[in-house]
């Protein structure tokens, strides 16, 4: 039986073209900054690092980095004043990017704290 069971997770794992690798998976880099931002926002303690941590898990889950990339650049952009950022604030594929990462956030949150 349990042979029967090894033969078939190999069989699978073959089968499925990156198995074991995250759908969406962020580079370590993006996760690492977030969980640094997250953890300066709400305590430098190891309960958050776990709670952080949790979080970007949880959006990458859910996000493809692409599209958490384009929201990030907009919530960036949508800081700075003048001419070049009001295509930021008001065109709705902008603001789309950044409501699908802030409902990433929101189940994240629900989660993971």
């Amino acid at each position: 039986m349990k042979k029967r069971l090894a033969t078939a997770c190999l069989a699978l794992a073959a089968a499925t073209p990156g198995w074991g690798q995250a759908v969406n998976d962020y580079p370590t880099n993006a996760r690492a900054e977030y969980v640094f931002t997250c953890m300066a926002t709400n305590g430098q303690n190891r309960a958050m690092l776990d709670r952080c941590a949790c979080a970007i898990d949880q959006i990458a889950s859910v996000l493809p980095y692409e599209d958490y990339v384009n929201a990030e650049t907009v919530l960036r952009m949508q800081q700075i004043s003048g001419e070049r950022a009001s295509m930021f604030k008001g065109m709705a594929e902008m603001n789309e990017f950044v409501a699908r990462l802030r409902r990433a956030e929101a189940e994240a949150e629900i989660l993971c704290f």
